[in-house]
């Protein structure tokens, strides 16, 4: 008897918004939800180690507000708001101050935003499975 695949084990999910909810505040809660172990576990270890990685690097938490003049650190402040949780406790613990004049300062910066928006990707992949189209 043969496997079925885990898109046809999975009914549509009567409360998406939770599910969307979680998967934007903990990367990976969405799929842990929806019984998606493998993925589910993969995203919060890559996404929350990414998160990290960047922070490690000395890149900068951007602050959230939109200045006119800088609008790229607006946009840069929304991409960092979309690892979820991971963001307030850094922010919190006084994380993520950035230091310019550090070498890997960019770099910090770029997994920072990466990790935020790849989890906003993640959120829309578990919204996908909670509709059943997955």
């Amino acid at each position: 008897m043969m496997r079925e695949a885990a898109a046809d084990q999975v009914e549509p999910a009567t409360n998406k918004y939770l599910i969307a909810a979680l998967a934007w505040a903990i990367p990976g809660a969405g799929h842990l939800m929806l019984r998606r172990r493998q993925k589910g576990f993969t995203f919060l270890v890559v996404l929350t180690m990414m998160f990290a990685t960047g922070l490690w690097l000395e890149g900068r938490i951007f602050p959230i507000g939109f200045d006119v003049y800088q609008p790229l650190v607006g946009l840069a402040a929304i991409a960092d708001l979309g690892i979820g949780l991971p963001y307030f406790i850094a922010t919190f613990m006084g994380h993520g101050a950035g230091r310019v004049v550090a070498i890997t300062y960019e770099y910090g910066n770029a997994f920072v935003i990466v990790a935020g928006l790849l989890n906003l990707l993640v959120v829309l992949d578990a919204w996908d499975v909670a509709e059943g189209r997955k």
